[in-house]
């Protein structure tokens, strides 16, 4: 096994300012953070993966975030910061409003979608699915 080194400080150096953006974005609602403001202290899985978990009102909303400009231009370097995923990575699902899903209801929800694809109960931007299971 090979031990790489990589500079994470212009990934941190960034966590503040999109979070930021997230945190306006129409359709956002919360995000799971620790005292520091952002969630990148918790390691449930292991010390190289970081949990990011948010509620938005819609898929719409989501993924204007995710390809707007300020998370886009973040997302593009990704490879400089972590190593592919052999499989899914990322897992979306629909919550009852005012509900607060946590690490262990979304770890669960990721092991779905890799065994199943994705489905009415979890599923990704790219196949997606409205809270009536309908596919978008």
């Amino acid at each position: 096994m090979r031990t790489v080194c990589l500079d994470l400080a212009p990934f941190v150096d960034n966590l503040e300012p999109v979070n930021a953006v997230a945190d306006a974005a129409p359709g956002f609602v919360r995000r799971l953070q620790e005292e520091a403001g952002n969630a990148t202290g918790l390691r449930p899985w292991g010390r190289t993966i970081i949990v990011n978990l948010s509620v938005w009102t819609d898929i719409t909303s989501l993924a204007s975030y995710v390809y707007g400009a300020a998370h886009a231009a973040v997302l593009k370097q990704r490879r400089m910061f972590f190593s592919p995923m052999p499989r899914d990575s990322v897992a979306l699902w629909c919550v009852p409003e005012g509900h607060e899903p946590g690490l262990v209801e979304a770890k669960e929800r990721l092991h779905h979608l890799r065994r199943e694809g994705p489905t009415a109960y979890t599923f990704t931007l790219r196949h997606a699915f409205d809270p009536d299971g309908e596919a978008d």
